[in-house]
C-alpha cells in the first residue's frame, strides 16, 4: 500500500504506507478507483491487440490431440512454425489447423471457436421499438485468416447502417473493429470433437457521427464447443461468452455480457441451427436490463467453386422473446468464401 499526499502545488506524492501519518501533511490512502483508470486499460489492452494483429506470423505452442487420440503434444518444430514463404506454404499451414479441430458450419449470430479463413458478407435488416427499423450492410464482417498454427485474424469491414423512424432518417457507416482468436486446444471429429477458444475483440471509433460510440471499445470472449457424430452428419453446440468495455462514457455504452449458444445440426451440406442470443447490460441506459432473442435458420454449403474457393450461404430470423427488447424482430443473411 502507498500513500498519497496532496501538495501545495495540486501534485501527488507517494510515500511508503508505513511512514507516520499526520494531520499536517493532508494525507490520505487511496485505493485504484477502476473505472477511472478504465480508459488507460483499454489504451494499454487496445495496444497489445494491435500488436498481436501486427505480428500475424508469430508462433504460440498449442495443445493438439495427435492422431492416434491419446497424445497430447505442443509440437513447435520449425516446420510449423516457421513464416510461410508463398502462397502454397501459408495454404498448407492452414489447411492443417483446420484440421485439427472440428469441421462444423459457421453459426449466423454466434462467432464460431472454430479458427477459419474466409471472406464474409452479411445484411441485416430489424424492426425496432416505436417505429424504427434498421438496415445493415456488411455487419462488419470482413477478411477472417488464420496468421498462426492456433491464431485468427478478422479484419471487419464496417458495415454501411440505415435507420428510418417518423422523426428522421440517419445512415453511414459503423465504427471499425478487429478480432484476434486464440485457440487453446482442439481436436477434430475421429479424435473428441471438440474445441476452446479466446476472443480479444476492439472496435475503434472510426464510424459516421450517428452510428459511432464516440469510444474505443474491448471485448473479451471465451469460447467452446463440443459436437457429436461425423464430418457427413452429426450435431454440435458452440458457445460463447463474452463481456465489453468502453474507455469512457459508461452512462451510455454500459458494460454488456453477451452470452451466445448455437445448437446445430447437419447432414451433408445442410446444416439447420437454432441460437439463443443473450445479453445483459450492466450500466448505461439500460442498466440491469436482459434481453434474449431467438434466432432460427440454416446454412448451405460448403459448394466448391473453383481451385480452394468454396461458398457456403445462410438466412435466419430473428425474434425477441424477453419483455424488455431494444429490437422486434429481424431477418439476417450471410454469404462466405472460404479457401
Amino acid at each position: 500500500m502507498k500513500l498519497i499526499t496532496k501538495t501545495n502545488n495540486g501534485n501527488m506524492s507517494y510515500k511508503n504506507s508505513y511512514q507516520q501519518n499526520t494531520p499536517d501533511t493532508q494525507t490520505v490512502i487511496s485505493q485504484v478507483n477502476i473505472k477511472e483508470n478504465r480508459p488507460y486499460a483499454i489504451q494499454f489492452l487496445s495496444a497489445v491487440a494491435l500488436t498481436l494483429a501486427a505480428s500475424p506470423f508469430a508462433f504460440y505452442p498449442q495443445v493438439v490431440l495427435a492422431n492416434d487420440g491419446n497424445t497430447i503434444s505442443t509440437d513447435t518444430s520449425t516446420s510449423q512454425s516457421h513464416m510461410p514463404q508463398n502462397l502454397n506454404e501459408w495454404f498448407e499451414r492452414s489447411d492443417r489447423v483446420k484440421e485439427n479441430q472440428p469441421h462444423w458450419m459457421t453459426p449466423l449470430a454466434t462467432v464460431t471457436p472454430r479458427l477459419e479463413q474466409e471472406y464474409r458478407y452479411d445484411q441485416l435488416w430489424q424492426n425496432k421499438p416505436k417505429g424504427v427499423s434498421l438496415e445493415n450492410y456488411g455487419l462488419n464482417k470482413g477478411l477472417e485468416l488464420i496468421t498462426s498454427e492456433n491464431t485468427e485474424l478478422i479484419l471487419g469491414v464496417p458495415g454501411y447502417v440505415k435507420e428510418t423512424s417518423s422523426k428522421e432518417d440517419k445512415e453511414g457507416f459503423a465504427d471499425a473493429s478487429l478480432l484476434l482468436k486464440y485457440r487453446f486446444i482442439s481436436a477434430n471429429e475421429e479424435n473428441g470433437n471438440y474445441i476452446v477458444t479466446g476472443f480479444l475483440g476492439l472496435t475503434v471509433p472510426t464510424g459516421s457521427a450517428n452510428f459511432t460510440t464516440g469510444h474505443t471499445v474491448l471485448t473479451s470472449t471465451i469460447a467452446a464447443g463440443k459436437g457429436w457424430g461425423t464430418r457427413e452428419q452429426g450435431f454440435d453446440i458452440q458457445s460463447t461468452l463474452a463481456i465489453s468495455y468502453a474507455d469512457g462514457n459508461q452512462q451510455k455504452t454500459g458494460e454488456p455480457i453477451m452470452w451466445n449458444t448455437t445448437f446445430q445440426a447437419h447432414i451433408g451440406k445442410i446444416w439447420p441451427e437454432i441460437e439463443t442470443n443473450v445479453i445483459h447490460f450492466n450500466e448505461g441506459i439500460n442498466a440491469g436490463k436482459t434481453q434474449t432473442v431467438i434466432t432460427t435458420g440454416f446454412n448451405l454449403g460448403r459448394f466448391h467453386l473453383y481451385d480452394r474457393l468454396n461458398l457456403a450461404i445462410g438466412a435466419g430470423y430473428q425474434q425477441t422473446v424477453s419483455s424488455f427488447k431494444t429490437v422486434n424482430n429481424g431477418l439476417l443473411l450471410t454469404a462466405r468464401l472460404p479457401f
